[in-house]
């Protein structure tokens, strides 16, 4: 397998940082749609993230995605660096300004969000390499006081994140069909959120 190009993040003002114990330090960076357009591609088109939807894209078409969103005050795509590596894609939106607030009744503080975890540092499992980013991810979410409940809309058939998701204490709402896919609504209330950041976690 050929080595995936990682942009040269060094420069980038991180957004949020993070530290979770027994794992590291976090780092959160806007994407940048002309930067990291090569990362991009190889990720999102990659037979391990066919869930994301992107598979059939040309490198042109995902430039495009992320152009669009970096132009959208609702939207945001960011990469969450670890140990200098990019080490997922994470992306956040307002659902009453996304097709997904067609598809449930939103709450006052509703924040959704996506996450693509990247391939493993160096090729090798990382321990908790999942849940260690998925609670810096939400520590960030929660940086916002506005931002009352996490929602996630995993494709159904996506067993291994929807499991990593109630390994941090999502609860399962109902499947949904959306264009593109059958999804898998679940939520985060912000209180659970805030308990399972403190359980492994220091800034």
């Amino acid at each position: 397998m050929s080595s995936i190009p990682s942009p040269d993040l060094s420069d980038r003002t991180p957004v949020h940082r993070h530290h979770v114990d027994g794992f590291g330090e976090v780092r959160l960076v806007p994407v940048d749609p002309d930067a990291d357009l090569d990362l991009l591609y190889a990720w999102v088109t990659e037979e391990r993230a066919k869930f994301w939807g992107m598979n059939g894209y040309t490198r042109e078409e995902v430039h495009e995605t992320y152009a669009f969103l970096d132009g959208l005050t609702t939207h945001h795509a960011f990469l969450a660096v670890l140990g200098g590596r990019p080490a997922a894609l994470f992306q956040t939106y307002e659902p009453e300004a996304d097709p997904l607030g067609e598809c449930y009744e939103v709450q006052p503080g509703d924040y959704g969000v996506h996450l693509l975890i990247g391939p493993a540092h160096g090729g090798q499992p990382v321990p908790h390499f999942s849940s260690g980013l998925i609670i810096a991810l939400i520590a960030y979410i929660l940086t916002d006081p506005g931002r009352r409940r996490i929602v996630v809309e995993p494709d159904a058939r996506n067993e291994r994140a929807i499991e990593r998701l109630r390994r941090v204490g999502f609860v399962l709402g109902p499947e949904i069909d959306k264009p593109e896919k059958r999804a898998r609504l679940a939520f985060l209330e912000r209180a659970d959120a805030e308990a399972a950041v403190k359980a492994v976690s220091h800034r």
